[in-house]
């Protein structure tokens, strides 16, 4: 096997069919980012590179994400990144302090690790938020439960998740213990594949990531004595290789985790509970919030349709809704100070000054 097989390339390049790299470039794959400064991992070797000129001008979300395969020229030991070659799918979130922005955390990922600690993180609904993220961004979702050791019964937790409706693979698992680490790497995490472990701070990811290499490589910490909040206690995102020939991208905890809208995936792969309820809405057009022969409103009220599945589903449609409604409006802002721009320069052009 050749050490970008090693990375993930052929499975890569089963998924994106129509690649072409010209003779005098070489293939790598991003493996880290720390400042302006990417690091990409080659058949030769792990090397630094910089962004080529044209790539520098480009929006940040076309800019290498971690996971991304790309194009370089090497000089010695030195590389300059010329193009980013197409993904399969991009992990994103609203970024952070925003309203209309997307912040891409990685690319060409097979699935998310959901990580949830079982001592106060876990939350049914910021699971589900993730969850619904990840299914607009098109990334298959397998929901960890950690520090499993903490609790006398992990039932009623893992019956939460499957209340969502969502079919997503739940494991409890303990690195104290080595609870289910086993069967987290051996039946989940296949070789080849690209994997990458989401959650808020202090939920155990750099346990978990720890754990599945056998060694200490990312640092831990335990959580705030002051308010039994999780520390950030990795700040960069790193794609591992583990023992077993999966792939793991480490991220930094993440207290928000923004919607965006849903693009061109179905309410279905959304929100699928809600989704199969209103087949049997008296309206093809039912909004599910006040309308005569809802079948959503019926299973609410008769209690089949738990309400805190249905008060995230309200929650999270008028978050995309936003999003979507500010993407609109800042495209028609632009499209309109492009017009004013073009009529001043022929204005100018017309007056010669």
């Amino acid at each position: 096997m050749t050490q970008l097989d090693q990375y993930g390339w052929l499975h890569y390049s089963h998924s994106c069919t129509s690649i072409e790299i010209p003779q005098d470039l070489t293939v790598g794959r991003i493996v880290s980012i720390k400042g302006f400064k990417y690091y990409t991992r080659t058949e030769q070797s792990e090397m630094e590179c910089d962004l080529s000129g044209r790539l520098l001008y480009l929006t940040p979300t076309d800019h290498p994400k971690i996971g991304d395969w790309v194009t370089l020229m090497v000089y010695d030991t030195t590389g300059y990144i010329i193009s980013v070659l197409p993904r399969y799918n991009a992990l994103s979130r609203r970024n952070p302090g925003t309203t209309a922005e997307r912040q891409l955390l990685a690319a060409n990922v097979d699935a998310a690790l959901v990580v949830q600690g079982l001592d106060r993180d876990f939350n049914i609904m910021r699971l589900e938020r993730y969850l619904v993220q990840l299914a607009a961004c098109d990334v298959p979702a397998l929901v960890v439960l950690n520090k499993a050791d903490l609790v006398d019964d992990t039932q009623p937790y893992i019956d939460a998740v499957q209340n969502l409706g969502r079919q997503v693979p739940v494991l409890c698992c303990s690195t104290h213990t080595g609870m289910g680490m086993r069967a987290l790497q051996d039946e989940l995490l296949l070789p080849g594949h690209t994997y990458v472990l989401i959650g808020s701070s202090g939920v155990g990811k750099s346990s978990l990531l720890n754990a599945l290499l056998d060694e200490a490589q990312q640092a831990t910490s335990t959580t705030s004595d002051a308010n039994q909040k999780g520390r950030h206690t990795t700040t960069t995102r790193d794609l591992f290789r583990l023992p077993n020939g999966g792939l793991l991208i480490d991220t930094p905890g993440m207290r928000e985790f923004g919607v965006t809208g849903s693009g061109e995936t179905s309410s279905e792969d959304l929100f699928p509970v809600i989704h199969t309820l209103a087949a049997h809405c008296r309206f093809t057009d039912c909004r599910h919030l006040d309308e005569q022969g809802c079948a959503v409103l019926a299973a609410l009220h008769d209690g089949t349709l738990p309400d805190a599945v249905y008060d995230s589903y309200l929650k999270l449609k008028k978050e995309m809704r936003r999003f979507e409604i500010d993407v609109s409006e800042k495209k028609r802002l632009n499209k309109q100070f492009g017009k004013i721009a073009r009529e001043a320069k022929n204005h100018r052009k017309r007056f010669k000054y």
